[in-house]
């Protein structure tokens, strides 16, 4: 467990909004050096191959996370935000976050915004728009902001947030796990299939761009053209209050999540049934999921070319698209173990049977 912690770790606190990913980019080539041969595409997703021969099967995990960018500084020296993905400003106030200078200078800071003792009472209890929220770091100036510090417009914000092992050892928190756990999952299972035999050409691809509308997968599939992708994701968690534990399908400690279906894709009921076959076999525990909304990179790769045989497993987060979540080592572990799995028995017979709708 240890060297899986301090494995999410890192790419937790790594910082890389979408359109931004050159840190995390990075760590992944580090971690994955000796597992395979690399390139990248025109947006900055890169890929790691490792075999010659068999199906192409991709691992797909996105690199980028939820953030800011600076849209105006303001001759008082505050920031002015746009948002980079879907945030929910509830979560927002008083939440400590960091500027990345184009010169990779941090520069920490504060989210703020007019204070409620001068609210009308209407706007008092009203969900505030991040046109209503600025950064301050701390500046007397537009000049010192720009001229001392260093930042422009255009410059990322990323949340300020330390990698936490709770008092509970299986249970960690920290920022971005949506979707740096399913990230740092894929390189684990990179690295552990790296030196072994396995039936068919790997790729792992660390796509960009999954936070602001799957950009990054429609390039990666075009450019890789895999004959099934295996999604691995950090999606939400419904085992908080307010949920009803009976119907719950992300609940921590409970495994992984397999996705059969969400708005924007329709896993392949044969690749569906392979995967929780497996999982049965294997004796890895897991959670069939239907889900009424959201979605993944699955959304696109299953689009690409002709189309291809997409599932997408993941580790239940609580809380993401906030600066903070927390999920479950052993669903982190559950969800390597299944890919690991499922790549093993992804064979040239078995891949075709996916897609054979003429077979009797």
């Amino acid at each position: 467990m240890a060297d899986t912690i301090g494995l999410l770790r890192k790419f937790s606190e790594a910082y890389g909004i979408s359109g931004h990913e050159d840190e995390v980019r990075d760590l992944v080539v580090s971690h994955l050096a000796d597992c395979g041969e690399f390139s990248t595409d025109g947006t900055g997703s890169l890929f790691c191959t490792q075999g010659t021969k068999g199906p192409r099967i991709m691992l797909a995990a996105h690199m980028d996370e939820i953030g800011f960018l600076v849209q105006n500084i303001t001759t008082n020296g505050f920031l002015q935000l746009v948002a980079i993905g879907g945030w929910w400003t509830h979560t927002l106030l008083s939440q400590p976050v960091i500027v990345k200078t184009r010169h990779g200078k941090y520069i920490k800071g504060v989210i703020g915004s007019k204070p409620p003792h001068f609210l009308p009472d209407g706007q008092k209890n009203s969900l505030m728009s991040i046109d209503s929220l600025f950064v301050d770091v701390g500046a007397e100036s537009d000049y010192e902001v720009k001229y001392k510090f260093g930042i422009r417009i255009g410059d990322p914000v990323i949340p300020d947030v330390p990698f936490t092992q709770l008092e509970n050892p299986n249970r960690v928190m920290g920022k971005a796990f949506d979707n740096r756990a399913g990230l740092s999952a894929m390189v684990e299972v990179m690295q552990k299939l790296s030196h072994t035999d396995h039936p068919n050409i790997l790729i792992g691809a660390a796509t960009v761009q999954e936070e602001v509308g799957t950009r990054g997968a429609r390039t990666a599939g075009a450019t890789m053209q895999p004959d099934c992708v295996i999604v691995l994701e950090g999606p939400p968690a419904d085992d908080t209050p307010g949920f009803s534990l009976a119907d719950s399908q992300g609940t921590l400690g409970n495994g992984a999540q397999i996705r059969l279906f969400d708005p924007t894709a329709i896993t392949n009921p044969r690749f569906a049934n392979l995967v929780q076959d497996i999982a049965e076999k294997y004796d890895i525990p897991f959670q069939a999921t239907v889900r009424r909304t959201g979605g993944t990179d699955a959304a696109a790769l299953h689009l690409s070319g002709t189309g291809i045989p997409c599932i997408v497993l993941g580790i239940p987060t609580r809380y993401i698209h906030a600066h903070r979540g927390v999920l479950d080592i052993r669903d982190y572990e559950a969800v390597v173990a299944l890919t690991i799995e499922l790549v093993r028995n992804l064979d040239s017979k078995t891949v075709d049977e996916l897609t054979n709708y003429l077979a009797k």
